[in-house]
């Protein structure tokens, strides 16, 4: 690329552009003509369609192929094209002579020859020039420097090369004397001439068509050019033979080796008698200077584009493109900016150096390769593209929409009814040029980079025709209708400059619409490679100047490319079918067609022609209707003669046809002027609406105030306008104007007039939005002014008239000092009720405010209990917005001092609340006191004075409890510590209590942990109580729902009595007896009943046995106690384990065994520590109740055994054993008892817990090393193992044990034959008198939950009077190894299970809550309340003052009771308990025990029956369906473990043993009291 520095181009101003909404995009036709008005008068204008509209490309790119046009840009711009010509005709005329131009170089520059002879000739020519000596003022207007005299160098240049030149174009007589001109060749020291090449414009581009463009429109601009006509010589016409052979110069025929024959016409010349003379005889053809002069005078031939050899698709095309910007500019494509080409474009065209050719592919028939818009015979057309194909933007419906009038043409005519596809290049052009009959066009650009636009008005297309031929007369002169051939182009700074033509561009980009005007030029290139889409179209109010555009092809003598006569008839034959505006427009147009025709056939009648002849134009074709003289198409007549029938002339020109007398030419009609009315009454008919209906606006609009239409009727003429689709006027537009300001008085009237009081929004409108008094009298006014009657207008006269009486009394109202707040907020209603911006309304809200402030603080302290801090608060903060008035700042100051005295004792009363500890009582109601003294609701001192009354309540409470009789029960202890609690004061008594609480709820676990079996369904209670609901002879009673009453509920339900008989200890007592009674009573009779069903004389049928009550089987246990049979599967392995541990054969099923059966000694060290307790228990009662039965029992067996018959028994039985042990260990087979318990049984669990030790057991304890604990753990594993063998009676050993059986009883029976004699009877005999004793006395032993010796001895003797000595060997063996098997229990007993021994040292540090007791499953302990005014009977507490006493003791000794006390659960020191039933409907225990679940996600289980399991691992507490269980799943004695303790159980903690338990150990040395004690207690 190559710039000149002096080069510039100035941008024209900028085209408007619109940007279309969706609604105004949707009617194409519409929007144009909206903005019509101001496009117009830029006569080119550019739309951005909404930014969703993008319609598909529709083309086939595979199968598009054209053949462009070849553009060489510096041909194309007027003043270089001139001269570029000028310079062909100067090397022409040059080349006829031999000779080739060379273009002189001066000043480094290559001389202009154009603007050389142009200076020379405006100067008067080269003879006036040199005699005038102007050749240096020649040399300053070209531009050259005056200072260095180049004149003379011009002029020798202009007499060597163009004057010869100058003397053919005068068609002067050749020079005779040629030896007088001599060619000087002067040395240029600058440079040497430039060599010349024509570019030959004329033949190369002589108006050639295109061969696809011969049939289309354009092809009309080019005339037909016949073939030039030359002259074949020029000369003398001499017939003398020797004439040719004379040189016509000097007239001689010498000097014949130097004497040229002209190739042209055979003339002869010498060398050196031509101007200038020629050295030699040039080769080639030579043309003598005649020749010369005829060749070079040929004028120029039409200039056109020509058509490029090579075809392209889109792809080659578009990669040519981009190569030649990128190649030119030398840079990336997409960076080239827009000013850039635009300033290179211009610099080219206007360079005759630069020849910079390009190629646009122009005028592609959308018929031929398809449109780039889909259409609705589009292949494969999508349904998102249906839109675009229908849209009135698609270019293929613009020109045929209703509303436009190319639609009435029945041909489809390239170019303006059917589209024109553009693919451009850059530098790619369109010349000036306007649109064919000065259509409307527009141009869619698909694609691509940018189109550049130039645009001059239409109204300014004369100034712009006239300043193009000042600035090109030239051409002009050989083309008079150059600008109609699009064949030039101007820089737009030329015309603006010299000519002043408002000219204006645009850019378009991909996307957009550019739109051209009636008449108006515009010009362009083409930034880079794109495709576009143009089409021309005509909306109704084209018709006018498309008429003038016909009168002016005429004048110039151009073809129309349709007959506009045609197109208006045509419409008018169908004008129903015509748009309303389409139709108003074509009468119009019409009206002055029929006029003009009525003149011309009236000229031509007067001229003298009578002969007329009907022809049907519309079927002749174009080119044989058309007037010879202007090319005008007729349609409406024509006139033709009889000596020329091929030939016609329209009515203008009739006398330009021939030189025939009018006589002979006759008329060619279409339609008789009779017949052209009807057409113009029909349009007329159709346009006529119009008219009418713009009478009736017109009388709507001008009349008078008593004669005004309603709003309604002035709506309905719009609407009407609307329906007939009247064009758009001033009329319609005033008249819709007028409709909209009547509706927008109406709504604002209706807004006013409007009777709802806004109480809602009252003062808090903006004034803004509403009117003043002033405005609404202005308002009135417009209203009287309307051009109709709104019926709003009488509502809005009222408005005024009740604001003007409102002023009235709301002054009036203001003038009082403190009126009524009733009547203020009434003239306020009525104010906001007007919705009329009113002075007066804000002071009377400020007064209305001032008023219902002081009325509000005087209710508010009247009422001095609901007065509160927030009340005050809140009128302070009301008042200060308050405008200012002597009485509110009173008032205001006087809610100043009150709220500051309740904000000072409302802060005293919430730190006495809050303190830490709290304040005494009497501190408290001194604060109350003072604090009273203020009038108003205080909620903190109101909480400290419920909190003083609730204290002295409570001390009361408890001073009466500890001055009373009687010790008060764990319950009402209870409930004091509990209503204690949340008193915010410092109460005295209530860490006292709050001990005593732990310290009971600590016996109540201990006792527990001593009485009841691992997951036993029983409670404490239960346990201790006599059953009174044994067999069959007592009936079923009624379960106990433990959970759902207090220990003292229990109690009574257990005992039969009432709650209320539950306060007097003589009453339990005596309750107790009778239980005692009905159990021993209930226990016999199901003896008997069960010895009947075994042992009677007549068994009933079908009896079922054991808890499974099925039938017998072989090898069952017989219950000690009930006499009843149990299968060995059926009992649980502690139960049947007995059956051996007890070395004599004792089985007790799980209905008479209830509890572990502590030794009395252990019973005794609980009863010690419940001495101690200054509170009663239910439990405690029932403990002594149980040890005073148990020894009494005691003392009745052992005065039995001191008798003569059972001394004498036992001793018996003590010898016949020691014999048996010395016959044993005669034989070397020592039977030990230890070893024989070893090999078959496992400790008892009754006698295996820590919390049973015997004294005997504690010192064994002590004494055993670890090592030894170890070992006793590893044989109780093993026992274990023996017993799962031993227990199931379809085990696999069960042949070896039954072997084994048999050979033990052999080898006993010798062993006891070998001691006695008789060994068939039994070893001893007793009276049936003693016999009946010992059985009575063992079965209420038995009864007792106690473990006692007495009821070994009285076993073992009974057995003996009823076996064998062969069936006694456990018996036998038994009597002397007492002492071992003591030792051997002691041992036992301090070597518990090592699960039962990890929470041992911590089961007495905390209290510990056994399950199926108030104490396990509720956070708050319940003790059961009832009246103490009874009295205590011997074993229970007598001194009334234990409870204040034992809180003096420990206020002294500093020991303070746990706050928490029995409210926590110490999880890591409870004992484990498994619980398969309970019942969780207890309404003050429900929500303790759903949260007692240890589950992540409890499932809070409802129902009458709840299942529990607690972890021997962690020892939470589980529903079973939480866990996945089933009932039955667990069993009582069977270890559980949760999830989380699968993988690794807690390790023990060692602990430490208690002040209570090493009391118990000392109470427990006693292994028996005197029976003489015993009496004293019965």
């Amino acid at each position: 690329m190559s710039s000149s520095p002096e080069f510039q181009f100035v941008p024209p101003p900028e085209a408007p552009v619109f940007k279309p909404t969706w609604e105004e995009f949707q009617d194409a036709l519409g929007y144009i003509n909206k903005i019509r008005p101001i496009a117009e008068q830029s006569g080119i204008c550019k739309i951005i369609p909404p930014p969703d509209w993008q319609p598909p490309f529709a083309v086939d790119v595979d199968n598009f192929k054209f053949t462009p046009r070849i553009q060489r840009l510096n041909e194309l711009e007027a003043h270089t094209r001139i001269k570029l010509n000028f310079l062909d005709q100067i090397a022409k005329f040059w080349e006829l002579q031999g000779s080739s131009l060379k273009i002189p170089v001066v000043e480094r520059k290559a001389l202009d020859l154009y603007s050389l002879h142009r200076h020379v000739w405006m100067e008067g020519g080269n003879d006036c020039v040199t005699k005038e000596r102007k050749w240096n003022k020649i040399a300053t207007r070209m531009g050259f420097p005056s200072n260095k005299n180049l004149g003379t160098l011009l002029k020798a240049h202009y007499e060597r090369i163009l004057h010869p030149f100058d003397i053919f174009n005068k068609g002067k007589g050749i020079i005779s004397t040629y030896e007088k001109y001599e060619v000087k060749k002067e040395e240029d020291t600058e440079c040497c001439d430039k060599d010349y090449k024509p570019h030959k414009i004329p033949s190369r581009m002589a108006g050639k068509i295109p061969e696809s463009e011969k049939n289309g429109r354009r092809s009309r601009r080019h005339p037909d050019v016949g073939d030039s006509k030359t002259d074949s010589q020029v000369g003398f016409g001499s017939d003398d033979e020797l004439a040719k052979y004379i040189c016509l110069n000097c007239g001689r025929g010498d000097a014949e080796d130097q004497m040229l024959l002209c190739d042209g016409c055979d003339d002869s010349y010498h060398i050196f008698c031509l101007v200038p003379p020629l050295a030699d005889i040039p080769k080639g053809d030579w043309r003598c200077p005649k020749c010369v002069a005829v060749e070079v005078s040929k004028p120029v031939e039409a200039f056109g584009f020509e058509q490029a050899q090579k075809e392209y698709t889109l792809q080659s095309f578009g990669e040519m493109a981009d190569k030649f910007k990128q190649d030119y500019f030398n840079m990336p494509v997409h960076l080239i900016p827009t000013e850039m080409a635009e300033r290179e474009f211009w610099r080219i065209v206007s360079s005759i150096d630069e020849d910079v050719t390009v190629e646009y592919g122009a005028d592609l028939h959308t018929m031929d390769h398809g449109s780039g818009f889909p259409t609705k015979n589009s292949k494969n057309l999508l349904p998102a593209d249906q839109e675009y194909a229908v849209s009135s933007w698609n270019l293929n419906n613009l020109p045929v929409l209703e509303g436009s009038v190319l639609g009435h043409i029945n041909c489809d005519i390239s170019g303006m009814k059917v589209p024109w596809m553009y693919v451009g290049m850059c530098f790619s052009t369109f010349c000036w040029h306007n649109e064919d009959h000065w259509s409307y066009s527009i141009n869619y650009l698909h694609w691509g980079e940018p189109k550049t636009w130039y645009g001059v008005p239409g109204g300014q297309a004369e100034l712009f025709e006239t300043s193009m031929k000042e600035a090109a007369p030239e051409l002009f002169q050989a083309q008079p209708d150059l600008l109609h051939q699009l064949v030039t182009i101007m820089n737009p700074n030329i015309l603006m400059k010299t000519g002043g033509v408002p000219i204006v561009r645009t850019d378009q980009h991909a996307g957009e619409f550019v739109i051209t005007f009636p008449r108006s030029y515009h010009a362009g290139f083409n930034q880079g490679y794109n495709f576009a889409e143009a089409v021309n179209f005509a909306p109704p109010d084209w018709l006018a100047i498309g008429r003038e555009c016909v009168l002016h092809y005429s004048n110039l003598k151009r073809y129309c490319v349709f007959s506009h006569d045609e197109l208006v008839c045509k419409m008018a034959s169908t004008p129903d079918e015509l748009d309303l505006t389409v139709a108003a427009a074509t009468y119009q147009d019409m009206l002055r067609m029929v006029d003009l025709e009525k003149k011309l056939r009236r000229s031509l009648l007067h001229w003298g022609v009578t002969s007329a002849e009907r022809e049907a134009f519309e079927l002749l074709p174009d080119d044989e209707r058309q007037c010879d003289v202007c090319k005008t198409t007729c349609f409406l007549s024509a006139v033709t003669c009889s000596c020329t029938q091929d030939r016609l002339v329209c009515l203008r020109h009739y006398k330009m046809l021939c030189e025939c007398a009018p006589e002979n030419h006759t008329l060619r009609y279409r339609y008789t002027l009779d017949e052209l009315p009807p057409l113009l009454q029909r349009l007329k008919v159709r346009a006529e609406s119009f008219d009418h209906w713009a009478v009736k606006v017109k009388e709507a609009l001008e009349a008078k105030p008593d004669d005004k239409l309603e709003l309604s009727e002035l709506r309905e003429l719009v609407e009407e306008a609307e329906a007939q689709r009247f064009p758009e006027s001033e009329l319609l537009q005033t008249l819709v104007q007028a409709v909209t300001e009547a509706d927008k008085c109406a709504t604002v009237a209706a807004h006013l007039a409007t009777k709802k009081v806004r109480t809602r929004t009252r003062g808090s409108g903006e004034a803004k939005s509403r009117l003043t008094l002033e405005e609404l009298r202005l308002f009135h006014e417009q209203i009287e002014s309307l051009a109709c009657l709104i019926r709003e207008g009488e509502a809005v006269k009222e408005l005024l008239t009740r604001v003007t009486t409102f002023q009235e009394e709301a002054i009036s109202l203001l003038s009082q000092e403190m009126p009524d707040s009733e009547a203020i907020a009434k003239m306020v209603d009525t104010g906001c009720s007007l919705d009329i911006d009113l002075p007066e309304l804000p002071r009377l809200k400020h007064k209305l405010q001032q008023v219902e402030w002081l009325e509000e603080v005087e209710e508010t302290l009247d009422d001095s209990g609901s007065l509160t801090v927030e009340c005050v608060r809140k009128l302070l903060d009301s008042g200060i917005s308050l405008p200012p008035h002597p009485k509110i700042e009173k008032a205001m100051a006087k809610l100043q001092q009150l709220l500051t005295n309740m904000e000072t004792w409302e802060e005293k009363a919430s730190q006495a609340l809050n303190a830490k500890p709290g304040i005494n009582v009497s501190e408290g109601e001194e604060l109350v006191k003072q604090a009273e003294e203020v009038p108003a609701h205080l909620p903190s001192v109101a909480a400290l004075k419920d909190a003083v009354k609730r204290a002295r309540e409570w001390n009361n409470k408890v001073t009466t409890l500890q001055s009373g009789e009687t010790t008060p029960l764990l319950e009402t202890i209870e409930g004091l510590v509990t209503r204690g609690r949340p008193i915010p004061l410092h109460l005295e008594p209530l860490a006292d209590l709050e001990e005593t609480v732990a310290l009971a709820h600590a016996w109540l676990e201990k006792t527990a942990r001593t009485f009841l079996k691992k997951n036993s369904h029983l409670s404490l209670l239960e346990v201790l109580v006599p059953r009174t609901d044994i067999g069959v002879v007592s009936g079923k009673r009624k379960r106990v729902k433990r959970e759902e009453m207090s220990a003292q509920q229990q109690q009574a339900q257990l005992l039969d009595i009432n709650v209320e008989d539950t306060a007097n200890p003589a009453t339990v007592v005596k309750a107790f007896k009778d239980c005692e009674e009905r159990e021993l009573g209930a226990m016999r009779a199901l003896r008997a009943h069960n010895r009947n069903k075994r042992d009677g004389e007549l068994p009933q049928e079908g009896a079922t046995f054991c808890i499974c009550h099925k039938a017998p089987q072989p090898n069952m246990l017989t219950c000690s106690l009930c006499l009843d049979l149990f299968h060995t599967g059926c009992v649980p392995s502690s139960h049947r384990s007995k059956v051996k541990l007890s070395n004599e054969g004792r089985f007790l099923c799980p209905s008479c065994e209830r509890s572990r059966r502590p030794r009395l000694e252990t019973i005794l060290s609980l009863l010690v520590a419940l001495q101690k307790l200054p509170v009663r228990l239910p439990e405690g009662e029932a403990l002594q109740c149980l040890t005073e039965r148990g020894m009494s029992w005691q003392d009745r067996a052992r005065q039995l055994m001191k008798t003569d018959e059972l001394t004498a028994a036992l001793g018996k039985l003590s010898v016949f054993s020691q014999k048996l042990i010395e016959a044993q260990a005669k034989q070397h087979k020592p039977v030990s008892p230890q070893t024989h318990d070893d090999e078959k049984m496992e400790v008892d669990e009754s006698t295996n817990d820590d919390s049973l030790l015997s004294e005997d057991g504690e010192k064994e304890k002590e004494g055993r090393g670890e090592a030894e604990v170890k070992n006793d753990t590893d044989k109780e594993n093993n026992k274990k193992t023996e017993e799962g063998s031993w227990e199931h009676a379809y085990s696999s050993n069960k042949g070896s044990k039954e072997k084994k059986s048999e050979m033990d009883k052999v080898r006993w029976s010798r062993l006891v034959a070998s001691v006695m004699e008789n060994h068939d009877g039994p070893l001893i005999t007793l009276t049936s008198g003693t016999r009946s004793q010992v059985q009575d006395l063992l079965v209420e032993g038995e009864l007792l939950e106690v473990n006692l010796d007495e009821t070994t001895h009285l076993w073992r003797v009974l057995q003996a009077a009823n076996h064998p000595p062969a069936m006694l060997e456990d018996t036998l063996l038994s009597l002397n190894s007492t002492g071992n098997n003591n030792d051997e229990n002691k041992t036992k007993k301090a070597a518990p299970k090592k699960r039962k021994s990890q929470g041992e040292g911590m089961e007495d540090t905390q209290p510990k809550s056994p399950h199926k007791s108030p104490l396990k499953k509720s956070k708050i302990l319940k003790v059961s309340s009832g009246p103490t005014d009874g009295k205590p009977t011997k074993g229970m507490i007598k001194k009334k003052q234990a409870l204040t006493k034992n809180m003096e003791k420990k206020k002294k000794d500093g020991i303070t009771a746990n706050k928490e006390g029995p409210r926590k659960k110490n999880m890591a020191g409870v004992k484990k308990k498994k619980v398969h039933s309970s019942n969780l409907h207890s309404d003050d225990d429900d929500d303790d025990s759903d949260e007692a679940c240890a589950a992540e996600k409890c499932q809070h289980p409802t129902g009458q029956n709840v299942d529990w399991v607690q972890c021997d691992g962690c020892e939470g507490w589980f529903h079973y369906i939480c866990v996945g269980l089933k009932a039955g799943d667990v069993l009582e004695d069977e270890d559980y473990m949760c999830l989380a303790c699968t993988t690794k159980l807690p390790a023990p903690k060692p602990g430490e043993l208690t002040e209570e338990e090493s009391v118990d150990i000392l109470l427990s040395l006693a292994t028996s009291l005197p029976p003489k004690e015993s009496e004293e207690q019965k």
